[in-house]
């Protein structure tokens, strides 16, 4: 047996996308497969296509990682899913033997290529201070410059009324966004965007929403002015805001957290262009939050980078500097990841009252913070209103922002008892990503 009991839900959080879940599913029977096999980690099979010769088909759980001789760019494809899901729904289909050659030889190519891997040290070109420093006094200028013409910008906005804002078109936002993007302030400028969305959304609270908004830019515009007068994590904070960034070696190099790291939940979403990845962790030990961010061009597949719901990690982490430190990378694993069997809600305080103070001292630190994690130990969906509620017994709620489907799917899994869950908090209300029910982890 392998040393990670993969769930269905768990192999479904891997897919691409749809299409290849749903030809994964349709791989997931015994009679498509011949010499099924694992050992610790790995997992492999033979599956017939519409070729002469069977797809050879391998996955390493330890990474994961997957390799499959089909054409498919996909990752994973289809056969890969249909072995996961077999090895999940009837893991007696797979016994334990000594890997192929085939298979053999793939692990020990990771192998060899994990052990080549250069550490930060060698990584790392030298760099001219002097000219390091002349290429960021003159950013800086432009920066200020386009920060200045925003500024204007914002007040016009203001002073002209949020109800002529809603009639503006979307190349009135874009065009806004465009002029800080010329003068190096990219992440400002796709936060000046975003508030064009929110302008068109409507609802009832969308000018509350679009004047937090405002208010935040403003904010970062005041704190950007006194940039040499902020702590060192606040100023890291600001210059992260306007679209300066910290490189990964520079991360790395900086102080590392060891801890056993429960893997909460991952979220997909396009982002202009590209496909972002957030995986949430916390650590058993420290109980502390972790966001590991990973990128994709559109049309491309995401690597889930060895965070599976559901699972702990034994690793070290490199977090970014913060004053409210969340995103971080993974710089070393120390041991294959093991099932995780407490609920969420037990990694923390659990209670609503918990969440809502540990919100409100996280956004003490650092008000830009758009989304925030959130552990509950023991809440019952309520649909109420038009919409859902995540409800104590006898106790406090809060606001769930999804729809009825999701809704419907956390009652049942929850089937009128409370159940732990972990989401996303944006504004006032919370965004599920995974459910603690019947002792395993229901990825969303």
């Amino acid at each position: 047996m392998t040393n990670v009991s993969l769930t269905a839900e768990q192999v479904a959080a891997l897919a691409p996308d749809a299409g290849s879940l749903g030809a994964g599913r349709g791989l997931a029977s015994e009679r498509r497969w011949s010499g099924l096999g694992q050992s610790g980690q790995a997992l492999w099979g033979l599956c017939r296509g519409s070729g002469s010769k069977p797809y050879q088909t391998q996955a390493d759980l330890s990474g994961p990682a997957f390799r499959c001789s089909c054409p498919s760019r996909k990752i994973p494809c289809k056969h890969a899913l249909g072995l996961l899901l077999l090895a999940a729904r009837s893991p007696a289909a797979l016994p334990a033997s000594e890997p192929p050659e085939w298979v053999a030889q793939w692990l020990a190519s990771r192998q060899q290529r994990a052990e080549r891997a250069p550490g930060p040290e060698r990584r790392r070109a030298p760099v001219d201070p002097h000219a390091r420093a002349r290429r960021e006094a003159q950013r800086d200028q432009r920066v200020r410059s386009g920060l200045e013409e925003l500024e204007r910008w914002l007040h016009d906005l203001v002073r002209q009324g949020f109800a002529q804002a809603r009639e503006r078109p979307y190349r009135f936002w874009d065009e806004a966004g465009e002029r800080l993007v010329d003068a190096q302030a990219p992440a400002l400028a796709g936060r000046v965007q975003a508030m064009g969305a929110v302008a068109a959304a409507g609802g009832s609270a969308w000018a509350e929403a679009l004047l937090e908004d405002a208010g935040l830019v403003q904010l970062l515009l005041a704190a950007y002015r006194r940039l040499d007068e902020l702590p060192e994590a606040a100023r890291a904070d600001v210059r992260g805001l306007i679209g300066w960034t910290v490189s990964r070696d520079d991360v790395l190099a900086g102080e590392r957290e060891r801890d056993r790291w429960a893997v909460l939940g991952r979220v997909v979403e396009p982002d202009e262009r590209l496909l972002v990845q957030r995986a949430w962790l916390h650590g058993l030990q420290a109980r502390r939050h972790a966001l590991v961010l990973s990128f994709a061009a559109a049309g491309q597949s995401l690597d889930p980078g060895g965070l599976i719901a559901g699972t702990v990690i034994d690793a070290s982490l490199a977090f970014y500097p913060s004053a409210a430190p969340l995103r971080a990378l993974v710089a070393e694993r120390h041991a294959a990841p093991e099932p995780l069997r407490a609920p969420p809600g037990e990694l923390s305080d659990g209670s609503v009252a918990g969440a809502l103070a540990a919100r409100a001292a996280a956004l003490a630190r650092q008000p830009w913070l758009w989304r925030l994690p959130v552990c509950l130990a023991g809440v019952v969906p309520v649909s109420r209103d038009g919409g859902w509620l995540a409800a104590e017994p006898g106790g406090q709620a809060v606001r769930l922002a999804c729809d009825d489907m999701t809704g419907w799917r956390l009652a049942g899994l929850a089937g009128g008892r409370p159940a732990g869950l972990f989401g996303e908090w944006r504004r006032e209300a919370i965004r599920p990503v995974s459910m603690f029910a019947e002792g395993r982890l229901v990825p969303l």
